[in-house]
């Protein structure tokens, strides 16, 4: 059965990677809900957020994958269970609608958004949260004249402790015995 599945995937940062990780995703017909692309607490080193509906047979398969790929450090996959998320969304909205009353203060409130500006023509509106949360404030904003939305990928960091940071260290310590090997065996 299909379930929501977020990847963390680690990697150095060199041009080309995103191109290699869609290729891997189309080749099996798996279409990216969301992406977002950010530097990671490790200097050097970046970090894409994947968002994907599979199975879990599949991600399993398609995280292998990707871990063979030159630039990509280590893969992480989770469920919405093991991690902790966001996304923001922008909302542009005309003026005329929401200024009669209270509407607009209500709105805000109540879907616990902000006010980012305001002009005599529009309003714009940030709501960070999950993907329902921003959706419903998009609906309930529709009647009022929505003449621009926009919203980002998804963000998250896990509930473990031990992550990327733990592996790189893991890594470094099986380098430093990797030379002395291949000098017995020369």
């Amino acid at each position: 059965m299909k379930q929501e599945y977020t990847i963390s995937l680690f990697t150095e940062d060199h041009i080309g990677i995103l191109s290699q990780i869609t290729i891997i995703l189309t080749r099996r017909q798996i279409n990216i809900e969301s992406i977002t692309a950010s530097e990671s607490a490790v200097k050097g080193v970046q970090l894409l957020t994947i968002v994907i509906k599979t199975t879990s047979e599949m991600i399993q398969k398609v995280a292998r994958q990707m871990e063979k790929l030159v630039d990509v450090l280590k893969v992480f996959v989770h469920t919405s269970e093991q991690i902790i998320y966001q996304e923001i969304a922008l909302y542009k909205v005309t003026t005329n609608g929401l200024m009669s009353g209270n509407i607009i203060d209500h709105v805000v409130r109540a879907h616990h958004a902000r006010i980012l500006e305001v002009s005599p023509e529009y309003i714009v509106i940030e709501k960070t949260g999950h993907k329902t949360e921003i959706t419903e404030l998009l609906a309930q904003l529709e009647p009022y004249g929505v003449l621009q939305f926009v919203r980002s990928g998804r963000v998250a960091i896990t509930k473990q402790v031990k992550e990327l940071n733990s592996y790189l260290k893991e890594m470094d310590e099986a380098n430093r015995y990797k030379p002395e090997t291949a000098d017995i065996l020369n």
